[in-house]
């Protein structure tokens, strides 16, 4: 689906920023472009992120020598 009109963005394009480091708002805009010229898409991209927030795994990590 077309994110952003203005420069041509899908959500995967969203996805695969997010997926290739982008983690804000900002992240994301600059490295797909979105959100730079009319701004109308911002709330769409920002629903975007956050799906692909929730189903980001997490990690977690091991401290060696931590107490148990």
């Amino acid at each position: 689906m077309i994110v952003c009109h203005c420069a041509a963005v899908n959500d995967e394009a969203i996805a695969r920023a997010y997926d290739e480091g982008a983690r804000t708002m900002s992240q994301v805009c600059r490295s797909t472009g979105a959100g730079q010229d009319c701004g109308s898409c911002i709330f769409t991209v920002k629903r975007l992120v956050c799906q692909h927030e929730e189903l980001a795994p997490t990690t977690t990590v091991e401290v060696e020598g931590a107490a148990s």
